[in-house]
């Protein structure tokens, strides 16, 4: 079994991990956890404390199994986000399909990092019950206070909404192959947090009661267990006023070659305004096509997002949008000219772009699709709830 160290700034220790953190099998019946850690090799925040809630977890007190994987092992003991490929940008549909059977056949040290990782999801999810949940923890490059990335699903809506946090939609609209989009088209709720900077000693504390309260939330444990006000008010406090749900609505993406470069002082959630002068793109000043807020701001070397822009939902579109997929009104959109559905179970939709102009993304989003574009004149929607495998979760405590 392969161990490596793995160093923290925060802290100024290193520990030993190897691929399983560690696992803990409860003496009751009840859900499966699958908590991941270091995805990026700099950011060993989630390494560190899930080493340590998993060492003092009590079987004994424990309803279902908790696991807990460290992500890219070759690049966490570099302390480097990634070797050759970012490890959370391989898992497509196409990638998956043609993936080696084993690590010797990698083309790459990051691919062989993913066939490992993989081999243990299935495992699990062929071996243990459910109902399943899946939680990657990471932190970021910029000052941020903590927040959840959440592909706009039903399920992953009604279960995040337990935390006190804000919560960011429509990431996977953006990014191609992170393996929470994975898991969440296999049907299953999987949800990324965000702790904090790389470095920060908060970061680790912010994990720690992430993790505990992910234990409570899923029935895991019950509150009596832990400090659970502690834990809830403590990540509660670190967001002041920022708890309500946002989009994406704008990315920047670095393109090969270029030079980007930050401006400095920029931090995640931070208001900006239309014009406002944000980057630097081979020295031209890239500025904010509208007001909003700035997030995850590139403040590293390695990475091809460099910034994106989020703007508040306001609640009652939450709930129209709800009302809207329970009912599955989407299925009116077909008749619209320049739409069609383009597969037996009518859960991806072709729309003519030109049509598109005048029927914002937004209308899609609102009956949960999302939207790839495969060519110069089309792009393809992709239904958000067809994979959701709501029945597994119908008799949990959150579930509405």
């Amino acid at each position: 079994m392969t161990k490596v160290e793995v160093y923290s700034k925060a802290l100024n220790t290193s520990i030993e991990v190897s691929r399983m953190i560690g696992e803990k099998k409860g003496k009751e019946k009840g859900p499966t956890l699958i908590f991941m850690g270091g995805i990026h090799g700099n950011e060993p925040a989630g390494v560190f404390a899930l080493c340590k809630v998993i060492s003092q977890l009590n079987p004994e007190r424990l309803r279902g199994n908790i696991y807990a994987i460290s992500g890219n092992l070759h690049a966490l003991r570099k302390g480097e986000r990634y070797t050759t490929e970012d490890l959370n940008r391989l898992w497509t549909k196409s990638r998956m399909l043609r993936l080696p059977a084993t690590k010797e056949d990698a083309a790459n040290e990051d691919v062989a990092e993913q066939i490992e990782i993989n081999a243990i999801i299935e495992q699990i999810l062929e071996d243990d019950d459910g109902p399943f949940y899946f939680f990657d923890i990471h932190t970021t490059s910029s000052e941020t206070l903590p927040f959840l990335t959440v592909n706009d699903s039903l399920l992953n809506r009604a279960f995040t909404s337990q935390y006190p946090l804000p919560t960011i939609l429509g990431i996977e609209e953006y990014l191609d192959g992170p393996i929470l989009s994975y898991i969440n088209e296999l049907g299953y709720v999987a949800f990324g947090f965000e702790a904090g900077q790389h470095d920060g000693m908060a970061s680790i504390e912010n994990c720690i009661d992430f993790i505990y309260l992910s234990l409570i939330y899923t029935g895991a444990m019950d509150k009596s267990e832990i400090d659970y006000h502690r834990c809830h008010d403590r990540l509660a406090k670190t967001t002041g006023d920022i708890k309500y749900t946002y989009e994406i609505y704008f990315r920047y993406q670095i393109r090969e070659n270029e030079a980007f470069s930050m401006q400095p002082g920029f931090y995640n959630f931070q208001s900006i305004r239309k014009n406002q002068h944000l980057a630097n793109s081979n020295g031209n000043p890239i500025l904010s096509r509208g007001k909003g807020r700035i997030f995850m701001p590139l403040y590293q070397s390695k990475g091809t997002d460099g910034f994106f822009t989020i703007r508040r939902i306001k609640r009652i579109f939450l709930r129209l949008s709800a009302f809207a997929r329970k009912h599955r009104l989407d299925r009116m959109l077909a008749f619209l000219p320049g739409v069609k559905w383009i597969d037996e179970k009518k859960s991806i939709l072709q729309v003519n772009k030109r049509i598109a102009r005048f029927m914002a993304k937004d209308i899609f989003h609102l009956f949960g699709y999302r939207s790839v574009t495969v060519d110069k004149y089309h792009y393809q929607m992709y239904n958000r709830e067809a994979a959701a495998r709501n029945e597994e979760y119908i008799r949990e405590p959150w579930f509405s």
